[in-house]
């Protein structure tokens, strides 16, 4: 980010305290003023709890060399009426001075995975930047844009959402020209009811998409689909689908059907070879080489906590995918693990913690999981969390725990060198702590 205050203070319609700094260049923009480094402006952010006018000082302090604000303060800023509004006049600004192609991904299942399998693929042929971690709401989706490098071509976008519209919002504000939405599952029923009105938030992306839509071919959708939008499905049948594959424990190969290319990926999953083949996809429509591809692919580096193998301090092997859960996730990794071979002498674990955000139906989506779940494939599980209460009914061989410290040392008592465990559950229910404890 390369700006001076006066094209800030253009773009966000806002005043600048003082002519004399209008050419003074701002090189970034931060909300957090612990993270302030020299040469950086000061975005003031209000919180549930907090305000960001409250830290303009310390900001300061640690290097900003100018600050927005909604009212005067005794330092060099930009006067605005509403800093988010600021925020997001900004970043259309960037984006219509820089111009990079964007793609936006969202789903509620394997939007980061293919996020990051997107950005891997175009990287080989352009500069490309792409949200850090999980910043996929509006203001993460802002900062993005502000961190993004000039130099950008291609800028691969998550967009998630908590709430109806948030991907219309964010849709309109970014105009992207590709789309992709990876899954239609039960992330946040507590706040949208049902299926249907998850499938009506996703396809959201529509609103401001100038491009192609690479959607699901699941009928959930259709009334959906804007009149004269270009499309393409995938899935078992549809326009675009995997073939020929071939799991182990620590990659997957597989072919798809518009390219003559072996894809291999160093993560295992038929859920995460369709990831790569939507990356695929996106990637031959931008024009990147077969060979780009399959080579992109094959050295692709997940986000932490995605379909991660770790070592246990004593040995046994870890596969971290707790960040996140729902229940279509939970059944395919349940799959996934239950299907690969196990080490010898050794036994399949499974850990698995609360899936959040569910409502009303919680319970009985928790029970249903018992349905995923193979006794002579798995020789231990434990269960945490009060709602793991409902599978742990139908499974009485399991383990249940409500106490996250008594599950820990129930784990490491039992855990041995040839083990393979499987952790999977909620961010919220902070599984990683427990997997920080066994890997150190």
């Amino acid at each position: 980010m390369r700006l001076s205050l006066a094209e800030i203070a253009k773009a966000t319609s806002g005043t600048l305290s003082d002519e004399k700094l209008s050419d003074l260049t701002v090189t970034a923009l931060e909300f957090d003023s612990r993270k302030l480094t020299f040469g950086a402006i000061f975005l003031p952010l209000k919180g549930e709890t907090s305000d960001g006018h409250d830290f303009i000082a310390q900001a300061f302090e640690n290097g900003a060399v100018a600050t927005f604000t909604e009212h005067s303060v005794d330092f060099p800023h930009i006067l605005v009426k509403d800093c988010q509004k600021a925020f997001e006049d900004l970043t259309q600004a960037i984006l219509k001075k820089q111009q990079p192609k964007i793609v936006a991904i969202t789903g509620s299942n394997g939007k980061t995975t293919t996020k990051d399998m997107t950005a891997a693929v175009l990287s080989e042929k352009y500069t490309t930047y792409k949200t850090q971690g999980n910043y996929n709401s509006l203001q993460g989706l802002c900062y993005t844009v502000c961190a993004m490098p000039e130099a950008t071509d291609m800028l691969v976008l998550e967009m998630g959402m908590d709430r109806p519209g948030d991907i219309d919002t964010l849709s309109n504000l970014t105009r992207p020209d590709f789309g992709v939405v990876t899954l239609i599952g039960e992330s946040h029923l507590e706040f949208f009811g049902t299926r249907e009105a998850i499938a009506k938030g996703k396809m959201g992306m529509t609103a401001g998409l100038k491009g192609p839509l690479l959607a699901p071919a699941d009928k959930i959708i259709d009334p959906y689909i804007p009149e004269n939008q270009e499309i393409v499905r995938f899935g078992d049948g549809a326009d675009i689908h995997l073939s020929e594959l071939t799991e182990a424990r620590d990659h997957m190969t597989f072919k798809v059907n518009f390219l003559d290319e072996t894809l291999t990926i160093p993560v295992p999953g038929k859920f995460n070879a369709t990831n790569a083949m939507l990356a695929a996809y996106v990637g031959q429509h931008f024009k990147a080489s077969p060979e780009q591809i399959k080579h992109a692919l094959s050295h692709v580096t997940l986000t932490k906590n995605r379909t991660e193998w770790l070592k246990a301090a004593n040995g046994a092997d870890i596969l971290n995918d707790a960040y996140n859960a729902n229940p279509t996730s939970m059944r395919l990794i349940l799959e996934t693990f239950q299907n690969l071979p196990a080490n010898p002498n050794g036994r399949k674990i499974a850990v698995l913690a609360d899936m959040l955000e569910l409502g009303p139906t919680s319970p009985d989506l928790h029970a249903g999981i018992s349905e995923a779940v193979k006794s002579d494939k798995l020789q231990e599980i434990y269960l945490y969390g009060p709602l793991m209460k409902h599978l742990a009914d139908k499974l009485p061989e399991a383990h249940y725990f409500t106490d996250l410290s008594e599950l820990t040392e129930a784990v490491k008592a039992h855990l041995q060198p040839s083990d393979q465990i499987l952790f999977k559950g909620s961010n919220g229910m902070h599984l990683s702590e427990l997997i920080e404890v066994l890997t150190h």
